[in-house]
């Protein structure tokens, strides 16, 4: 019989889930995973209600499509399975996952690094993309570019976006407070742009729409530095403002 403990039970969980969407799936590409197995429990549940109520065929019919369409889910986000079983089992991941924002350590040297490296591309007019990676957002990138690993170093965001340099044009992506790779080609955005915006503006609006990447650009026709998030552009004309979100960035 239902009682007010299941009741509680039920909420508990609805909310537990609620969370964890809404801080690790919600605006990423494996949003689209969970909305699917979202509709593929309704289709189970409602093959049962037509079963109990005696339209066995159509029930039957429905049991079947949502058997099929599970081994598709399997098939087509296959990245993102992997990417989702992978966190499930790391222990620091979780621990990082519920660590309060005052008990990080705060990485001044990588978060100077970053700001000192922009503010002279900015001056400089030189071209920069610089991608922060959120959990499950690795599977949106198309090419990841050159291995690194490195620790941040104004000296060698300088070097990678210098414009002699094979790497330039690509976007670094740093994960963990570390630069992971160099050269990473992007997602570009669909989206009508104003013309002002070129090609890496486009990649950064891009990976914004379809993760919860954060993405700083500095342009390289007016120097003018922004940052994508959730598909939008914010222009930061104060240092002290970038350094502030940068910090948020780094450390959350």
């Amino acid at each position: 019989m239902f009682n007010w403990m299941d009741f509680v039970q039920i909420v508990f969980i609805a909310g537990m889930m609620y969370l964890f969407y809404r801080s690790f799936i919600r605006n990423t590409q494996s949003e689209k995973l969970v909305r699917g197995l979202l509709g593929l429990a309704l289709l189970w549940m409602l093959s049962f209600v037509l079963s109990w109520i005696g339209l066995g065929l159509i029930a039957t019919f429905l049991h079947w499509v949502a058997l099929f369409l599970s081994i598709s889910l399997i098939v087509v986000f296959q990245p993102e399975l992997r990417k989702f079983m992978a966190l499930m089992g790391n222990i620091e991941e979780w621990r990082r996952m519920f660590q309060k924002g005052g008990v990080k350590s705060k990485d001044t040297k990588s978060l100077d690094a970053i700001v000192s490296a922009v503010e002279y591309m900015s001056v400089k007019r030189t071209g920069a993309l610089i991608v922060f990676l959120g959990l499950l957002d690795d599977s949106v990138i198309e090419k990841k570019g050159v291995v690194l690993n490195a620790c941040i170093s104004s000296e060698l965001l300088l070097t990678i976006f210098f414009n002699k340099t094979p790497l330039h044009d690509g976007a670094v992506i740093i994960e963990n407070n570390r630069i992971s790779y160099a050269g990473a080609i992007l997602p570009l955005s669909q989206n009508n742009l104003n013309w002002k915006y070129g090609t890496r503006h486009r990649a950064a609006l891009g990976i914004s729409e379809v993760s919860r990447a954060v993405v700083l650009v500095v342009s390289e026709e007016s120097g003018d530095i922004s940052i994508a998030e959730k598909g939008k552009f914010t222009k930061y004309d104060d240092m002290k403002k970038l350094r502030t979100k940068l910090e948020k960035v780094l450390n959350k």
